[in-house]
């Protein structure tokens, strides 16, 4: 079977089914493709989710908090209520029918399968070739990668599908990696009872992030009764009974009910067919230019692209694209003020270049820090008041390169950060600023005045 489109866009996480939405409301005939849920990871497996999970354990953390401040205060965690919300509010018990519709509410049409392109502006579906007479965006984002270890795909591990899913947590679970899956769903679980070990290959948790990020998370994790394993590196895992045993380095050992993998992702280029235009199917990730064009028609958006896996950079680049297929005038994709945050308790926040990477870069740096305690805000918040604001500057330019924000609201005081990064901002001028007292992001105009001195 044949048919026409204007449009096929394979791949409907937050990206592709953005660009495919926008597309076929500007009137073109818009084909979406994908063999997965609408909506992607973010909405049924990731962000959403996962983010309703840390509010809960917040709460619970929170009010253990209250002794000492504010007078006395019991709390019972029961993960009922977060299971049936995630199921209810963000999932729809994992059925993407509203999404579908939504889009096919646009004009656009829906085709369920997997899409791989078999030559120049032709995509096949099953036993369905659709040509595509403008474009061919390609969005399908990554998988949970599972690392080679000897015995790991003989045990029923977990992914963040299976953690996120959950309706009933086990009573000890070894979490694989120590990036922001493994440490936000490893405080998320111990909040709630589970007995969790974090286990980290590297010498230290939120490796790309500042070492003070890591070293802030792990403190923490412990505090509250998590066992933090870093530079350990696991050689083996096999089931020994009711447990997963996890066979480290030098003969120790970490064992659980269950087991999470959550050591980062991995895209498949291959199964897109890639090769049928010109591109290396042996590509860990679909090379794009500065207007995500991967070959003449052909568009990426997302976390194929390999400019970082989250939505928004997948929202970011699906406009960039939807212009460039409309023929509009579009800037060039620029990514040096590119905001992440790690939303454990506290949260951390970063943007562009670690103090690390701007001297690699041989940049003359230049480093202020203020800790969120010794702040106005910090000192009246006391409990759960952890944290540090980090500024790195290009002396020579006087700018920032790169900031890093932790502390109880450290996504929201990012916000300044990453405007002043990405707008390049004079540091002269950011001391110049009235910062609102007391307020948290206050400490910003701290670590300025640390930098300067």
């Amino acid at each position: 079977m044949s048919e026409r489109a204007d449009v096929v866009v394979i791949g409907m996480g937050p990206g592709g089914e953005s660009v495919a939405g926008r597309l076929a409301e500007a009137g073109l005939d818009v084909v979406g493709v994908d063999s997965g849920l609408v909506g992607g990871e973010c909405p049924y497996w990731g962000c959403i989710p996962s983010k309703m999970m840390i509010r809960a354990a917040n709460l619970v953390a929170e009010t253990r908090r209250v002794p000492g401040m504010a007078g006395t205060s019991t709390v019972q965690p029961s993960w009922e209520p977060v299971a049936r919300r995630i199921r209810d509010e963000a999932t729809d018990d994992w059925d993407d029918r509203v999404a579908v519709e939504r889009f096919e509410g646009k004009g656009g049409r829906f085709l369920r399968g997997a899409g791989r392109v078999v030559g120049p502006g032709r995509v096949e579906v099953g036993d369905v070739v659709v040509e595509a007479g403008r474009a061919i965006v390609l969005a399908t984002g990554t998988d949970a990668s599972i690392p080679p270890v000897d015995g790991l795909r003989d045990v029923p591990y977990w992914t963040n599908h299976e953690a996120i899913e959950v309706a009933e947590l086990p009573a000890s679970i070894v979490v694989l990696g120590g990036g922001a899956v493994g440490v936000e769903l490893g405080q998320v679980f111990n909040r709630f009872g589970v007995e969790v070990t974090v286990v980290e290959a590297l010498d230290r948790l939120l490796a790309g992030e500042e070492p003070e990020a890591g070293a802030l998370i792990a403190e923490i994790l412990e505090r509250e009764g998590v066992s933090v394993r870093t530079s350990a590196k696991v050689t083996r895992v096999r089931e020994d009974g009711a447990t997963i045993a996890v066979e480290l380095e030098g003969g120790s050992r970490a064992a659980g009910e269950r087991l999470l993998v959550a050591t980062g992702r991995t895209a498949d280029v291959r199964a897109l067919g890639v090769d049928s235009i010109g591109v290396d199917p042996a590509a860990r990730w679909l090379p794009v230019d500065d207007h995500l064009r991967v070959a003449p028609g052909v568009w990426a958006v997302g976390d194929i692209t390999g400019k970082g896996a989250f939505t928004h950079v997948a929202m970011y680049q699906a406009g960039i694209v939807v212009d460039d297929v409309l023929g509009r005038d579009v800037a060039p994709a620029d990514y040096k003020a590119l905001p992440r945050v790690t939303f454990t308790d506290p949260e951390v926040g970063a943007v562009g270049l670690s103090e690390a990477q701007a001297r690699e870069r041989g940049l003359d740096v230049r480093v202020g820090v203020a800790k969120v305690p010794s702040t106005a805000r910090g000192w009246i918040h006391k409990a759960g008041n952890e944290g540090f604001i980090k500024l790195v500057e290009d002396a020579r330019r006087g700018v920032l390169v790169g900031a890093t924000s932790a502390g109880p609201a450290g996504g929201d005081v990012l916000g300044l950060l990453a405007l002043a990064v990405h707008a390049e901002v004079p540091t002269a001028h950011l001391r110049r600023m009235i910062f609102a007292y007391p307020t948290f992001h206050r400490g910003v105009e701290d670590a300025l005045r640390h930098m300067a001195h």
